[in-house]
């Protein structure tokens, strides 16, 4: 598949996926953003990378994650038209957080 189709496929998840983890779950007092989609060449599988605030919440939103992707699933299929609808693999984006201790030793350092 080509890479701009992809990358079309990718953006069309983010807004999506977006619109229903605001619309149909409740992270419990926790901020959710959809990062990155990462989706593979034949569309069975997408990535999509998440960051979490505050951090000590990480757990917590991937359990309600896991409790609720059947229906996130099934909604995302209804609402595309395209097929096959790729399957939702969420994981955490590991970059905010390396980013954070980047700065935290970079400020150590100009002390």
């Amino acid at each position: 598949m080509s890479a701009l189709r992809i990358e079309k496929v990718n953006e069309l998840l983010r807004q999506e996926v977006s619109k229903l983890l605001l619309k149909e779950v409740d992270f419990e007092g926790a901020f959710v953003t959809i990062t990155n989609v990462d989706t593979a060449p034949n569309l069975q599988q997408s990535k999509i990378m998440i960051s979490v605030l505050p951090n000590e919440k990480i757990e917590k939103v991937l359990d309600i994650m896991s409790r609720n992707i059947f229906h996130l699933q099934k909604s995302l299929n209804k609402k595309l038209y395209m097929r096959p609808v790729p399957k939702m693999i969420f994981e955490i984006d590991k970059v905010e957080e390396h980013a954070q201790r980047i700065e935290e030793i970079l400020g150590k350092i100009k002390r």
